[in-house]
């Protein structure tokens, strides 16, 4: 790690207790840091979390905030769930303390080369295979981030000479300063986050935090057929370097090869890692077959856009879940692609009235309590040789704690209904 020694001694808050806050807080602890965290939950597994940090001496708030608690610290670090105006951050704003996201941290004691991948939808995707690529290319790679797991975690392995396949959202890109990505990417814009952010010119302004920072020796890669981009790339100080589908490739594979193109990287390397490719777990994942019929697990499509991208990618009748907290969303997008292949549609969650709004009278729409219900409801009017299709268009957070939580929930659903058969 680089400038590590800056953090000694230093009293450093932590908001917010999932997995990137607890791999903030005990990185700020083996660098010697004064570390207090703080969480407004109160549940099993945050506590859980607070016991292994009080064993390492730091001090732990649940169940609230308070200003004491704030109060005296050099610097506040936040998670990426933690609002611009949550009550600490507003605290520390009026006692004049720096607060900074979690990728801001890291970065700033990474000694490796970073490719910053944001954009509305593709975005875990693309960063597995740019960690995947450039392994294959024989180079050491660290994939981390907003993917999953968190920069901190992995940033005191990190060395000279590697590089690290970094997945930010525009949560984590708000509370940046001197955040500089070597490669940055964004790879589409499209309504989504509007519960967090006021409008879409103040979402696609934290997007473009991504390369605010490059300078001439950097390179920004652009999706050549959004027009927003194009237009943001005139603010850009780094080499615009722009993709799009095509020779075969998506629009998903176009970015990565546009990586490895700036790498050096044989194309023929890059090849292969697309063909030897295997899904993500929780986007476009098979589950099961029941009855001759097929359960896919997209759980991690949490815009229209990414549901219209599974919809166009499978070739049967479907049975689509959609549901859960709504962001904003324009369910409607998905009419053209859902006519005539949806059969049914099945919505959950605190979205339910929104989607049945923008799609009512293009589909047909039935409601259920549960995701469990859900699934056997689906089950119940698919024929053999249909889909059900958990493609939610919303985030997670109304019934379970992340679009994983939600994707294991599907598949043990889809599991009890294969053993109830």
């Amino acid at each position: 790690m680089i400038n590590a020694e800056r953090y000694k001694s230093k009293r450093i808050i932590v908001v917010g207790l999932a997995r990137s806050g607890q791999a903030c807080a005990n990185l700020l602890c083996e660098l010697g840091a004064l570390v207090r965290v703080t969480d407004l939950q109160d549940n099993e597994t945050i506590r859980a979390a607070g016991v292994q940090l009080r064993s390492r001496g730091v001090e732990v708030e649940l169940g609230g905030h308070s200003s004491d608690f704030v109060k005296g610290c050099d610097l506040m670090v936040i998670s990426p769930g933690v609002m611009p105006n949550a009550q600490p951050v507003l605290w520390a704003q009026d006692q004049n303390i720096p607060v900074i996201s979690e990728i801001e941290f890291a970065f700033g004691i990474c000694p490796a080369d970073v490719i910053a991948v944001t954009g509305s939808s593709g975005k875990t995707t693309v960063t597995t295979l740019i960690g995947k690529m450039i392994e294959a290319g024989g180079q050491r790679a660290f994939t981390c981030g907003n993917i999953g797991v968190p920069f901190c975690a992995q940033v005191a392995r990190m060395r000279k000479g590697d590089y690290v396949s970094l997945e930010v959202s525009s949560f984590q890109l708000e509370r940046t300063v001197n955040f500089k990505p070597k490669i940055a990417l964004i790879l589409n814009f499209a309504r989504n986050h509007l519960d967090r952010h006021k409008d879409m010119e103040e979402y696609l302004n934290a997007k473009k935090r991504i390369f605010r920072n490059q300078d001439g020796d950097d390179y920004l890669i652009l999706n050549a057929d959004v027009p927003v981009l194009k237009e943001a790339a005139a603010e850009a100080k780094s080499r615009v370097i722009y993709f799009r589908a095509g020779d075969g490739l998506n629009p998903n594979q176009a970015a990565v090869a546009s990586v490895g193109s700036v790498l050096g990287i044989d194309k023929d390397v890059v090849m292969k890692v697309f063909r030897d490719f295997k899904c993500i777990e929780h986007r476009m994942e098979f589950v099961a077959e029941v009855n001759k019929v097929k359960f896919i697990n997209d759980s991690k499509a949490t815009l229209a856009d990414s549901t219209i991208w599974a919809l166009e990618n499978i070739n049967s009748p479907v049975i689509l879940i959609a549901g859960g907290r709504h962001k904003g969303v324009d369910y409607s997008l998905i009419g053209p692609s859902a006519r005539g292949k949806v059969k049914e549609l099945i919505v959950i969650g605190e979205a339910k009235e929104n989607i049945i709004n923008d799609l009512k009278g293009a589909l047909k729409i039935d409601e259920a309590s549960s995701l469990q219900e859900a699934v056997q409801k689906a089950f119940s009017r698919a024929s053999p040789g249909d889909c059900v299709l958990l493609s939610p268009m919303c985030s997670s957070f109304d019934m379970f704690s992340s679009y994983e939580e939600r994707g294991r929930a599907f598949k043990e659903s889809v599991r009890k209904l294969a053993a109830s058969v």
